[in-house]
């Protein structure tokens, strides 16, 4: 027969012993006589390899658990001496029912996540953990040296020679014009009023006007006025700057309002005692010709007292008269204001009292600086001390 049958106790023979435990596959028992395979079922080849000697302990693996565990791997306590540690392990990676054990693994080959160094997935993380130290390393030292150059936030620029030189940062590159040249600082308000402008003495308007927006208080003492500040449209002048520059000058200490005798309050709608306007030299002419005014002559302002405008004449508001010259265009501005207000307050022309002396702010000082044989020097104020 191709196999062995057992053979039969005989009647009244002792039963067999108990059968022996058994122990989990990975630990191979002895057999019995009875269960040893017969000669021709016995596996050909080599014998198995002996079980592995543990290995020398790797890095204490709460570290490495702490670092980079899954959800539900098993994790060391620490607190207990190397040999003797328990893993704590979620339901999913509980260890297999009882009489089930798992096979070992073959010869040469670790379970997958084991890394081979007792410590479940140790030299997978140790690499990773490895790697990102490096590269930590390696970003540090890369904004040292960056930072060294002085290069970071800002541009680098190429010089003659051929060496990269750093620059200023982005925000520089937007204060500089097409040419790469810094672009000028904003002019200050006396920059500007100091600033001539050219304007064509024939010049003719439109004849409308524009209101410039804005209000301004008074001095708050002394009669109160207002006023409006209007611009002539297409005059090609800064509206902005004319009207800052009439309240400016009417509220100086050393205009009208000294001592508190006036007060000049600029308003934008509504009614106003008079309306400073800003004009071409043909539109003047036109509205200074309504009180009986001959501007045409000298191309001067006026105050056209018999309607609500005080015309300045926007030829010698932007280029000034011979008699201040290129370098009093300020002053020569301020005097405009001031003189035809003066008028406007009631105020007639006089001349040059003394040789020398300041010229009278009601002097017709766009026509000459002399009365007589006594030249007075130029003055834009009705009370020059203050």
């Amino acid at each position: 027969m191709g196999r062995h049958s057992r053979p039969r106790r005989a009647r009244g023979a002792t039963a067999d012993p108990p059968p022996t435990p058994s122990v989990p596959a990975s630990v191979p028992g002895p057999r019995s006589p009875a269960e040893a395979p017969a000669a021709s079922e016995r596996p050909v080849g080599p014998p198995a390899p002996a079980p592995a000697r543990p290995t020398v302990p790797g890095p204490r693996s709460e570290y490495v658990a702490a670092f980079d565990a899954p959800d539900g791997a098993a994790v060391e306590k620490a607190d207990e001496p190397t040999g003797s540690r328990r893993a704590t392990a979620s339901p999913e990676s509980a260890a297999p029912a009882a009489g089930s054990p798992a096979d070992p693994p073959p010869p040469g080959r670790e379970r997958p996540g084991t890394g081979g160094a007792g410590v479940p997935g140790a030299t997978g993380r140790l690499r990773m953990f490895t790697g990102l130290c490096a590269a930590a390393v390696t970003a540090a030292t890369t904004l040292l040296v960056l930072g060294q150059d002085g290069t970071v936030g800002g541009t680098v620029t190429r010089a003659a020679d051929g060496e990269e030189r750093a620059g200023e940062p982005a925000e520089r590159e937007a204060e500089q014009d097409g040419s790469g040249q810094d672009a000028p600082p904003e002019p200050t308000y006396e920059e500007q009023l100091a600033t001539a402008t050219p304007v064509d003495p024939d010049l003719s308007g439109p004849g409308s006007f524009t209101v410039v927006p804005g209000t301004e208080p008074g001095a708050g003492r002394g009669t109160e006025l207002t006023y409006r500040v209007e611009v002539e449209d297409d005059l090609g002048l800064d509206p902005e700057l004319f009207a800052r520059a009439v309240h400016t000058t009417l509220t100086d200490e050393r205009s009208w309002s000294h001592e508190g005798r006036y007060s000049f309050e600029r308003v934008d709608e509504g009614e106003a005692d008079f309306v400073m306007t800003l004009a071409s030299p043909g539109t003047t002419a036109e509205w200074c010709a309504k009180s009986g005014l001959d501007t045409t002559v000298d191309n001067v302002s006026c105050d056209s007292a018999s309607t609500e405008r005080i015309m300045i004449n926007a030829y010698r508001w932007g280029e000034g008269s011979p008699t201040y010259g290129p370098d009093l265009v300020r002053e020569y501005r301020e005097m405009l204001i001031n003189h035809e207000v003066g008028h406007r307050l009631g105020l007639g022309h006089v001349g040059c009292a003394k040789d020398g002396d300041l010229a009278p702010v009601m002097m017709q000082q766009t026509k000459t600086l002399s009365s007589g044989s006594a030249t007075c020097r130029p003055n834009a104020w009705p009370h020059p001390e203050g």
